[in-house]
């Protein structure tokens, strides 16, 4: 539960590094969360729930992405991958991707970090 409070206390927070649990849990959390805000949508036969789910979201999922991208010591420009035909699949990777261990350019090693 910590790894999707802590997503929210660093909103807009696109410095530093986050951790591939981090980012999977918060990934497979806002799946969920979606799928329960699209039905809970059309049950009442709106839109609205699922616009302002995924305008409260988009910040703190950009960020978050921004930071497992920097983990793996890539700039957050990568993440322009996105609008790019299967540049998901790219990102996918990316995220997939173990963390380097020692310390980078945008900081320490998180799994570290959260260990001290």
């Amino acid at each position: 539960m910590h790894w999707i409070i802590d997503v929210f206390k660093k909103y807009a927070v696109f410095s530093g590094r986050a951790r591939r649990q981090e980012f999977w849990v918060f990934f497979l959390f806002n799946l969920i969360a979606t799928n329960v805000v699209t039905f809970a949508g059309r049950a009442i036969d709106s839109s609205v729930p699922l616009i302002v789910y995924t305008l409260v979201i988009a910040l703190p999922l950009l960020g978050l992405a921004v930071r497992r991208l920097h983990d793996t010591d890539r700039s957050g420009w990568w993440f322009l991958l996105t609008f790019v035909p299967f540049g998901v699949i790219a990102l996918i990777v990316f995220y997939a991707t173990a963390g380097k261990p020692e310390e980078n350019e945008y900081g320490p090693n998180p799994k570290f970090a959260a260990a001290q």
